[in-house]
């Protein structure tokens, strides 16, 4: 993050101090932290060397299962991630942090990892917080939100599962050199052009919509 951009960040959060960068290579889980980053787990600069396990160590018990699901899907599909949990730094003390991930790309476009920022957010205002958030994730929410809407239009047109969808989309990123939030913009305005699906398939859909509820589970019933 540069300089500008921090202290921006730290001005809307209410002043925080703790804003660290990180890099994260999915092949070889290999971590990179900014001074900073280490700051707010409680180390001095150089005194350890980042890795998934220490960063695992570090979580707070409650949020650990969490955290460690964001990563793994983050790993598996290359898109961007944001978490807010608890960490545990050296002394003992309990940080909120903010942990946000957006895609690290190869000289050929290639993601190979997730590149971002943890933000320490113990003593921000709830209503800062909010406002910081609104100004510094929407490009990381937003280009989740449309890799998901390109991979629904896929699923719905193939008939294949989420993950077989992103790999398309990662095949079609490697293919063209552009990357795959740009494809799935690209994607999404195209089919709104199209003007729907042909008339049988409104029809089969229509039918589907209707008659969701017919094939919903019902509950588990609750234990006395």
């Amino acid at each position: 993050m540069g300089q500008r951009e921090r202290e921006t960040a730290r001005r809307m959060l209410g002043g925080c101090p703790d804003i660290g960068s990180f890099r994260f290579w999915f092949a070889d889980q290999r971590w990179e932290w900014s001074e900073e980053a280490a700051g707010i787990f409680g180390y001095a600069p150089g005194e350890v060397e980042p890795s998934t396990e220490l960063l695992q160590s570090h979580q707070h018990p409650d949020d650990r299962q969490r955290v460690a699901e964001a990563l793994a899907d983050a790993i598996e599909t290359a898109t961007p991630f944001c978490t807010r949990h608890r960490i545990i730094d050296t002394e003992g003390e309990t940080h909120d942090v903010i942990v946000i991930g957006d895609q690290l790309f190869d000289e050929q476009g290639t993601v190979v990892g997730s590149a971002g920022y943890f933000i320490d957010v113990t003593e921000t205002l709830e209503g800062n917080l909010q406002e910081a958030l609104d100004d510094l994730l929407p490009d990381v929410i937003d280009a989740r939100a449309v890799i998901e809407q390109a991979k629904g239009i896929l699923m719905f047109v193939y008939g294949v599962n989420a993950d077989q969808a992103f790999r398309v989309l990662r095949w079609r990123s490697q293919e063209t050199n552009v990357k795959i939030r740009t494809l799935a913009e690209q994607l999404v305005a195209d089919v709104v052009t199209m003007g729907g699906a042909l008339v049988q398939q409104r029809t089969r859909f229509d039918h589907l919509l209707l008659t969701i509820h017919q094939r919903v589970a019902p509950p588990e019933p609750v234990a006395d």
